[in-house]
């Protein structure tokens, strides 16, 4: 009985160990893109081209970003402001245009909050499985 539960601690161990890194990965994620939807949603009116856009550049470095997601937003970002101005000199040097990249970066977050919550009610059921054996 000793041995079984040397190896339940250990498999035990092992989860809580995977499930803290993941979920610091989905929490990373889920505050980063709510932080550039934020930044995007404040720029859906015309005006300048900001570095404020730097904040969605940081989303291409998390680890679970889809590649086609970062594609997108590599596109999004290598945009040339100039051909983004109107044609009034004295209008806006930018026009809002990415509603499209705010609907997929909500998608993402939308994903990104659901496999936390499992990920997190897992943990939760392996921590009650391990806790009832003991």
């Amino acid at each position: 009985w000793t041995g079984d539960k040397k190896a339940a601690t250990k498999v035990r161990e092992i989860e809580k160990t995977d499930y803290d890194a993941m979920h610091k990965d989905y929490s990373e994620s889920v505050d980063a893109l709510q932080r550039a939807i934020a930044v995007l949603k404040k720029m859906s009116h015309d005006r300048k081209q900001s570095a404020s856009l730097l904040q969605v550049s940081d989303l291409k470095d998390l680890a679970l970003i889809p590649e086609s997601a970062k594609r997108a937003l590599d596109a999004f970002l290598q945009q040339d402001p100039e051909g983004l101005e109107v044609s009034a000199p004295e209008a806006a040097g930018y026009e809002f245009q990415s509603h499209g990249v705010v609907e997929m970066l909500e998608k993402l977050l939308d994903e990104f909050i659901a496999e936390r919550t499992k990920l997190e009610k897992d943990e939760m059921n392996g921590k009650h499985a391990y806790d009832m054996l003991m």
